[in-house]
């Protein structure tokens, strides 16, 4: 027979909309970040195709803002800055690559579970700060970032593997 499922209230909504874009989701982009980065050459994630950022660093830059927030849900402190979000040295193995991606999806489920298990008030009180309006503002903004970067990874990527394809 038919299973119905309990209604998810908003903060469930958003946890499931984070799983959607970063680890097993397709109904927006048609893909993930999961679904993009992993088993990716660390090579191919380095390269640049002309003055684009590479997948690494656009990786990092969404993994910067992701632990982030989760940093706001553990410590109440929000330390990053726009200014150091692309900042990111080159990742130089295989392994560092693949180290990242498993400390990138370990910090999502954590969000994950931080804003799946919040009361539902607690969507509307204030980022850190007024001037950041509430969370559920950052958490669709970090979304939105996320879906816009993931547009240019899954981009990059074609690129860089069409050029592969020509040598």
């Amino acid at each position: 027979m038919y299973k119905f499922l309990q209604p998810m209230n908003q903060a469930q909504q958003i946890a499931s909309r984070i799983r959607e874009v970063f680890l097993s989701g397709t109904w927006i982009a048609n893909t993930n970040y999961k679904n993009e980065l992993e088993n990716l050459d660390y090579k191919i994630a380095n390269k640049k195709k002309d003055e684009l950022n590479s997948i690494s660093v656009l990786a990092q830059h969404i993994h910067y803002y992701t632990a982030g927030i989760l940093n706001v849900y553990i410590n109440n402190k929000l330390e990053v800055r726009d200014a150091f979000s692309f900042d990111f040295p080159p990742i130089e193995s295989q392994q560092a690559w693949e180290s990242f991606l498993l400390r990138f999806w370990d910090d999502v489920e954590l969000l994950m579970q931080h804003v799946e298990n919040m009361p539902e008030e607690d969507l509307e009180k204030e980022f850190v700060d007024v001037k950041y309006g509430n969370y559920t503002r950052n958490l669709n903004g970090m979304l939105e970032h996320s879906y816009y970067h993931l547009g240019q990874i899954v981009l990059v990527k074609k690129l860089i593997l069409a050029k592969q394809k020509m040598l």
